[in-house]
């Protein structure tokens, strides 16, 4: 795939979000594991997103309806508007973003601040606020 990763970050898609989904390479920071997700979102990988999801608090029973939604939506962009912590030597961290959607033909977003925490060296995406 030669096109520019639909993260936003201006890097060819399989030297950015794709080999981390692909399992080529590691998230080094939770930004990077939330790029990813987004990713991962617009190609409907619900592996990817089950994977990356803490196993604490992964809502492995929703896989196939969050797979079958991503797939049903038109993914517009990722906008991030701030992160807090999850460098590459901290254990947690937050991103706080805007998803944008067409879904029915109406442009829609998801704004969250979401949470990360590293174990064992990897990040996982843990939890989520909704902002409106």
């Amino acid at each position: 795939m030669n096109n520019l990763c639909p993260c936003g970050s201006q890097r060819l898609a399989d030297d950015c979000c794709l080999a981390i989904i692909s399992g080529k390479r590691e998230a080094k920071t939770a930004l990077e594991l939330m790029r990813s997700r987004y990713v991962a979102f617009t190609i409907g990988d619900g592996g990817y997103l089950m994977q990356s999801h803490h196993q604490k608090t992964r809502p492995a029973k929703e896989r196939s309806k969050i797979e079958s939604w991503a797939k049903s939506v038109h993914w517009m962009g990722l906008q991030v508007l701030t992160s807090q912590g999850g460098l590459a030597n901290d254990y947690t961290g937050y991103v706080e973003f805007r998803a944008l959607y067409l879904e029915n033909a109406q442009l829609q977003q998801i704004h969250e601040n979401s949470f990360f925490k590293k174990e064992q060296g990897k990040w996982f995406y843990y939890s989520g606020v909704h902002k409106r």
